[in-house]
């Protein structure tokens, strides 16, 4: 049996996943080797050489308890996640959702990785993670490259381990300058939050008219082509706001451009359809469009949202794109822990086990390496209850029969049934609060009695 003294683990990828991982498993006293790539080269989609990179949007979603996300963000506080503790430290307003000052997390967590006396980092390109095992002495494998794996590792997994259908793709968002705002057409207010006045987010409400002929201009505007080699398969959960476009003149409006919670203009009428944007700073200086990633060219993007009301004078900080994502088939290649069933020392964590999401690719980086720690200090690995945040995600990526990357939502949690008196009440509201109180409870009880 080998134990906390002398076994090393390596960890692949230095996103939210791989730093976590590599946290948790230093902070109980085991020696890590992390492989990071991005000082030697960016991949298309990162933008910066500090680790944990928030590469579509600023925000880790709700912090609301009763919430899905808020559950998962309970539970890995509760596992002492170093992702959420530094997210934490580095919020922007946000209303009840934890949104962050990109550059300051991303540098706070790399300067927490570098700074661990057990964590040696290693900058340089993993091909091959057994003979890299070898190579640096370590007992076992963590690979958290994130679904933008790089050319040499992506070859060896789909030779090795997942064979082909290995992919999706996902889209970022733009960045606008707050300077070259035109506020006097836009408001603050936090479309779901009971609040008279002001708010976190920056709102540019639509007429009809102007929806209508922004919507048009979305669907017939330029997008970037995929490769001959390429078929475009998009998460229906982050759909490229220029595809909701072409699905349908009303699919934005009852998405991320739905009308709620604002206010009616000087004439009495509300709003058509809304385009919000969020703090990317604590600072306020720059804004991202929440909701618009996009496949459009460059030229057209600046086109098409300067016809966004209080935009026709906008400066981009950065412009939106489209990139491919890796993700394995977990059901098809893992054990519930994650670890690949051809090569018992091998794990995987992050997004490109099959979650979809900032903070469920950090929650699966804490995951394997408790169940790592767990077998380095020979105990079996433990299946988390599937009444968790963190039970549901792995019971979710090990049962789907086709691969389809989820983040967490209550629809991934066991269901409750209702007593006759409930049914009379707010349905949907009381499941889901008896759905967030059951999370809380069975993940408690399982977590203070575990070794």
């Amino acid at each position: 049996m080998q134990n906390s003294m002398t076994s090393r683990v390596l960890v692949i990828g230095a996103g939210l996943a791989g730093s976590e991982a590599a946290m948790f498993l230093a902070r109980h006293n085991i020696p890590v080797v992390l492989v990071e790539s991005k000082s030697l080269k960016l991949n298309p989609a990162q933008k910066i050489k500090n680790y944990a990179e928030l590469v579509c949007t600023n925000s880790l979603k709700s912090l609301d308890p009763n919430s899905a996300h808020g559950l998962l963000k309970n539970e890995m506080k509760s596992m002492g996640s170093f992702i959420i503790e530094k997210a934490m430290e580095h919020a922007v307003p946000a209303g009840d959702a934890l949104a962050v000052d990109r550059e300051l997390f991303s540098q706070a967590v790399t300067e927490g990785i570098k700074s661990h006396p057990l964590i040696r980092v290693v900058e340089a390109e993993a091909s091959n993670p057994i003979e890299l095992k070898k190579e640096f002495e370590c007992d076992y494998v963590i690979v958290a490259t994130g679904p933008l794996t790089t050319k040499s590792l992506e070859d060896w997994i789909l030779k090795e381990v997942s064979g082909d259908d290995f992919y999706f793709y996902d889209a970022i968002a733009p960045v606008v300058d707050a300077d070259s705002l035109d506020l006097s057409k836009m408001y603050f207010k936090d479309r779901h939050k009971d609040i008279e006045e002001g708010g976190d987010y920056l709102n540019a409400p639509m007429t009809k008219d102007e929806y209508y002929a922004f919507v048009e201009e979305l669907a017939k505007a330029e997008k970037v082509a995929p490769k001959e080699f390429e078929d475009w398969k998009f998460f229906e959960s982050c759909l490229p706001i220029d595809l909701m476009a072409e699905r349908g003149k009303d699919t934005a409006r009852f998405s991320c451009m739905k009308p709620v919670g604002l206010e009616p203009d000087i004439n009495g009428k509300w709003p058509y359809a809304v385009v919000q944007l969020r703090k990317e700073n604590l600072l306020g200086s720059a804004y991202n469009l929440v909701g618009f990633q996009t496949r459009l060219t460059y030229k057209e993007q600046v086109r098409v949202f300067r016809m966004i009301p209080g935009f026709q004078d906008a400066s981009f900080i950065h412009l939106g794109s489209c990139h491919r994502n890796s993700f394995l088939n977990a059901r098809k290649l893992l054990d519930f822990d994650l670890k690949s069933k051809k090569y018992s020392d091998l794990y995987f964590a992050g997004q490109i086990t099959g979650v979809e999401g900032y903070t469920e690719s950090a929650s699966m980086g804490l995951y394997v390496a408790f169940q790592v720690l767990r077998r380095i200090n020979g105990l079996e690995p433990i299946s988390f209850p599937v009444e968790t945040a963190m039970g549901a995600l792995v019971n979710y990526i090990m049962t789907i029969e086709k691969p389809c990357p989820s983040n967490i939502n209550f629809g991934l949690l066991p269901t409750i049934e209702l007593t006759k008196d409930q049914m009379k009440k707010d349905r949907k509201k009381i499941k889901k609060d008896l759905v967030a109180r059951r999370a809380q409870d069975v993940f408690q009880s399982f977590y203070s009695k575990l070794d």
